[in-house]
C-alpha cells in the first residue's frame, strides 16, 4: 500500500495541467500547478528525478502558477543529442522564453547547476533560486573517490546489454542506499514516503547513455564557476547537514555572486525539497517580494 504522502491534500488543492513543448527539435513534458493566470515561476528538478520531486515546495505556493518540466532524458520528456551542461542550459533558456519569460526560475541539486548556466548565459529570468546548490567540485576533495565510484557504476550500467544496464541502474538496494545517504529526517513516516518517492521517480528515464552523460556533467560542473557572470538576484537555500556541499562551501559560493543572499535550514541535507518544504517555500515567497537592488546578506 503506498505511503501517504504529507502534502497531498495542500497539492491536490492547487489546479493541474500537463502538455508538451517542442523546443529546438526536443520534445519536453511540461506540468503547471495553480492558477492559469497567477504569477509564474519555473522549477527545475535535480538529477535522476523529474518534476515529482519538487511537488512538495509547489504545494506550499498555491498563490503562484509553478511551472516544472522533466529535464530532457528523464520522466516524460525526450534525450537531447548530447548532455552537455551547456546544452541542458541552452534547452532551459529557449523553454523559460515559451513559457514564461522573465519569470523567476528555481533549481534544485542539478537543476540549480542547469539554472546557473542558463543564467549565465542569458537566461530571462527576474530571479534565480538554488536549492542546495552545488558549489563543491564533485571530483576534488573528500568527494572524489565517492564521485569516481558512482561514474563507474553509470559507465557500466550504459555498457552492459539493455536488460543487465536496466536492471543495475534500477536495483532496488542501491536506490535505497542512494535515498537512505540523503534523508536525515527522524520522522519515519516521511522518511518511508522519500524513499516511496524515489522508488517511483528515480528510474524513469530515455536511455542508460542519457543518464550516464547527465552524471558525467553534473560532477564536472558547478555553480560556482559562473557565479560571477549572473547579474540577476539570486537566493541560496543550503543545508546544514548537506553531504554533498559542506555549509562552509555554501557560503563562499554566496561571496562569488554579485547580488545573493544565503538562507539555511538546520537539521536537514541534500532533500529540503522534501524535508523542509514548507520552509523553503516562505523563503522563496520573501525574496519574491523583496524590492529590487542588491542585498548580498545571510540569513539563518
Amino acid at each position: 500500500m503506498p505511503t501517504p504522502s504529507p502534502f497531498a491534500d495542500l497539492l491536490e488543492a492547487l489546479p493541474q495541467r500537463e502538455r508538451r513543448v517542442e523546443t529546438a527539435g526536443t520534445s519536453t513534458a511540461v506540468f503547471e500547478y495553480g492558477a492559469e493566470d497567477a504569477p509564474p515561476i519555473v522549477f527545475v528538478h535535480g538529477f535522476r528525478g523529474d518534476h515529482h520531486g519538487l511537488e512538495p515546495i509547489a504545494a506550499h505556493l498555491p498563490g503562484l502558477r509553478v511551472i516544472a518540466p522533466d529535464l530532457p532524458g528523464f520522466g516524460a520528456s525526450d534525450a537531447l543529442p548530447h548532455a552537455s551542461i551547456e546544452a541542458y542550459a541552452d534547452h532551459l533558456i529557449a523553454l523559460v522564453a515559451e513559457l514564461a519569460p522573465g519569470a523567476p526560475v528555481l533549481g534544485h541539486s542539478f537543476g540549480s547547476i542547469v539554472v546557473a548556466h542558463a543564467a549565465a548565459r542569458g537566461l530571462d529570468a527576474s530571479r534565480v533560486v538554488l536549492v542546495n546548490p552545488i558549489a563543491t567540485p564533485a571530483l576534488e576533495g573528500g568527494s572524489r573517490l565517492g564521485s569516481l565510484a558512482a561514474l563507474g557504476y553509470y559507465r557500466a550500467a550504459a555498457a552492459l546489454p539493455e536488460r543487465a544496464g536496466l536492471a543495475l541502474l534500477g536495483a532496488p538496494p542501491i536506490v535505497r542506499g542512494m535515498s537512505a545517504f540523503m534523508a536525515k529526517t527522524r520522522d519515519r513516516a516521511l522518511r518511508a514516503w522519500i524513499h516511496e518517492q524515489h522508488d517511483r521517480y528515480f528510474s524513469t528515464y530515455a536511455s542508460r547513455q542519457a543518464v550516464l552523460e547527465v552524471f558525467d556533467a553534473s560532477i564536472r560542473h558547478t555553480v560556482g564557476e559562473v557565479a560571477a557572470r549572473i547579474r540577476q538576484p539570486v537566493q541560496l537555500i543550503a543545508a546544514d547537514r548537506d553531504d554533498i556541499t559542506p555549509l562552509a562551501h555554501q557560503h563562499r559560493l554566496r561571496a562569488a555572486f554579485p547580488d545573493a543572499r544565503l538562507s539555511v535550514l538546520t537539521g536537514v541535507g541534500h532533500l529540503v525539497h522534501y524535508e523542509r518544504p514548507r520552509e523553503a517555500a516562505a523563503i522563496v515567497r520573501r525574496f519574491l517580494a523583496e524590492d529590487p537592488g542588491p542585498a548580498g546578506g545571510a540569513a539563518a
